[in-house]
């Protein structure tokens, strides 16, 4: 290990100094609902811990992170309770249209209702212990204007108002078709268990020359899942398994996933052009903590990986034609019952005769009805939209899938919300979301798909499994109590394969293509809407301050990097010059000639498609932008195409 850190990490600092054999020394979390005297005693036992910060969640789901030293906290600790003790910025975060630059204040008061978890400093050392400096980062909301305004505070605030609703329903309603075992009104209290699976790609720094073609054939050819991991890129897998078992993950596994290629070998031994796809596992935990959960294993991820020379990218689709980043939400509800007893929501008592109970079924059905507003909380970027192809495993419209029958779990990886099922295990009965991705802001997608849970279960009083079972799966056309009569939600086939294109919007709906159609949701659907602002906790507010912030970066994005970058592969694309051309080559070219003055070229008399997206931007002319936006997608790809072509025609 030690030769290894030398040889690949930048410093080697804390390994040199023995840091390995101090792991155990190390405060690794403070526990959910710690005392504030049992907090101050942990944090003088670990003088290494030298700061905190508040982590409050905005609108992107980005995290703030203040150093305070330690003293301070420990000092005004009251204050820090009770949000007093620190004040900053808003306008500088993502809160549009709440902290704006003339009303910029924000208090961070902190949650003591979930872990905090110690982030080290792995390349340097504190002087008086030798250990790695560390910062207990502080899971804490946002106020504005005496208003909780944060992605977290949306997830907490919900939950609550869901359990309420969910147990007063019981409470009304107690017998559950396909779960006579349970009563309603045995029901004390409800559990959200949620989780997210993790998939990034690692690469070498500036190693750029790996063939997108060959890493196809590599993927198509299965080459790569779960393959065994090799040099830097095994060490620091398990350097990351290893260490988040201590902070309390229970981590479960890591591997390679589809996408990658094998690495070369260099003349001193070591890996270069490493270009892999890897997925981490850890166990499900409460829903607001498996959000927290989230955000500190991608940070950290990223710098175990960097300590050993390799880049981190989460990006939903870093790399056009290969497999993307997902990073699937589960879902699940559980009850409480007076004796204490814990009881999945969704199973059914026989399990080989049913897929689900009434609830679980009705649960599905709010998600999916609801789908086009939860959307946009799901898919808020460009790159969101680039993984979200037919073909590599991302769901592309909204439709579930069951299995063959009730005995024998499948999962059909072409839909949009999978159901798990364990017959072994009724617990673990749950939703899996498959079109989220590292970027997705979680607090708010979890919030939203729980709100559209509750609405789907309430339309289960009086309903049998079997009635709500039959709805689930009916063709478009047939009348439906609750779901839209001229759409279908299931489908036991491989949706890219058994339908066309125009056959899936039929069925299932259009999907959106850009980030302006997706953020459309909120306005064509306004019943839907209506389902998630119920509780005013994702207030109209919160949904139009989320919207704004996602269409400004959207529209800069494409401006300011995405057009730049497909202007530069133009001016790339240049003639080939050679004693040997034939017809074939100058037909060709010629092609790519005008396709390049189409794109990037204006003329007195006509503008070239880039300026025509970007005069429509600045203009807010979005529908005109994102019409251009799609065309432009489909033209670079048809000039790469066409290049790539008359290269390799040439000898």
């Amino acid at each position: 290990m030690v030769r290894w850190a030398r040889e690949f990490m930048p410093h080697g600092i804390l390994l040199e100094k023995g840091w390995y054999a101090k792991m155990n020394e190390l405060l690794y979390k403070i526990p959910a609902n710690t005392p504030r005297e049992e907090v101050i005693r942990q944090l003088k036992a670990h003088p290494e811990v030298r700061f905190v910060s508040l982590v409050g969640i905005d609108m992107a789901g980005n995290d703030t992170d203040e150093k305070i030293p330690v003293r301070i906290f420990i000092e005004d600790i009251e204050k820090f309770y009770n949000g007093t003790a620190v004040q900053t910025d808003g306008s500088s975060v993502v809160l549009p249209k709440i902290a704006t630059i003339n009303n910029a204040k924000v208090d961070l008061p902190i949650d003591p209702a979930v872990n905090w978890f110690v982030d080290y400093d792995p390349e340097g050392a504190d002087e008086e212990t030798g250990l790695p400096i560390g910062t207990l980062r502080i899971p804490s909301f946002i106020i504005h204007e005496e208003k909780r305004v944060d992605s977290r505070a949306v997830l907490v605030d919900t939950l609550a108002y869901v359990k309420k609703e969910l147990l007063d329903f019981f409470h009304r309603n107690p017998e559950i078709s396909a779960a006579p075992s349970l009563n309603g009104a045995d029901i004390v209290d409800i559990a959200f268990t949620s989780a997210t699976e993790l998939e990034f790609w690692v690469k070498t720094p500036l190693d750029d020359n790996a063939s997108i073609e060959e890493m196809s054939a590599s993927q198509v050819m299965n080459e790569q899942y779960w393959e065994r991991t090799h040099g830097a890129v095994r060490t620091a897998l398990e350097d990351c398994i290893i260490q988040l078992d201590k902070y309390g993950f229970h981590m479960e596994m890591g591997h390679k996933e589809v996408g990658g290629l094998k690495a070369q070998i260099n003349e001193s031994g070591r890996m270069t052009h490493v270009c892999e796809q890897i997925e981490i596992d850890w166990q499900y935990d409460s829903a607001v903590q498996a959000a927290d959960n989230e955000l500190f294993v991608r940070t950290f991820v990223r710098e175990i990986f960097r300590l050993y020379g390799l880049e981190v990218n989460f990006k939903a689709k870093p790399l056009i034609g290969l497999a993307g980043n997902g990073e699937h939400t589960h879902l699940s509800l559980a009850a409480i019952t007076k004796d204490g007893k814990r009881h999945s929501l969704f199973a059914a008592d026989d399990q080989n005769a049913h897929y689900m109970n009434a609830v679980g079924y009705s649960a599905l059905m709010g998600l999916l009805k609801n789908y086009e507003a939860i959307n946009p909380f799901v898919s808020a970027t460009n790159d969101a939209f680039n993984r979200l192809k037919p073909g590599f495993e991302a769901p592309v419209c909204v439709v579930t899938s069951f299995g063959a029958s009730p005995a024998i779990p499948s999962r059909n990886r072409t839909v949009l919300v999978s159901l798990i099922r364990d017959l072994k295990n009724p617990l673990a009965t749950r939703f899996e979301l498959r079109a989220t991705n590292p970027y997705s802001n979680t607090y708010l997608v979890i919030a939203a798909s729980y709100l559209a849970i509750l609405d789907g279960i309430k339309y289960s009083e009086g309903r049998t499994a079997d009635e709500l079972l039959a709805e689930l799966s009916k063709q478009p056309g047939e009348p439906a109590g609750y779901l839209e009569t001229d759409r279908a939600y299931r489908s036991e086939e491989d949706v890219f394969e058994h339908y066309t294109a125009d056959e899936r919007d039929a069925r299932f709906g259009k999907p959106p293509a850009t980030v302006w159609e997706n953020m459309l949701g909120f306005d064509l659907y306004p019943e839907k809407v209506a389902v998630l602002t119920q509780a005013n906790t994702l207030r109209p507010q919160i949904i139009d301050s989320f919207r704004t912030g996602a269409l400004l970066r959207w529209k800069i994005e494409l401006i300011s990097r995405i057009i730049p970058e497909n202007r530069n592969i133009v001016r790339r694309m240049t003639e080939i010059k050679s004693d040997f051309l034939t017809d074939q080559d100058a037909y060709m070219w010629n092609k790519i000639h005008d396709l390049r003055i189409y794109l990037a070229k204006d003329t007195i008399d006509d503008k070239a498609l880039f300026t025509l997206l970007i005069k429509a931007l600045n203009e807010g002319d979005y529908p005109t932008a994102s019409a251009l936006q799609l065309e432009m997608y489909a033209k670079m790809e048809e000039l790469k195409e066409l290049y790539d072509a008359y290269k390799k025609n040439m000898i």
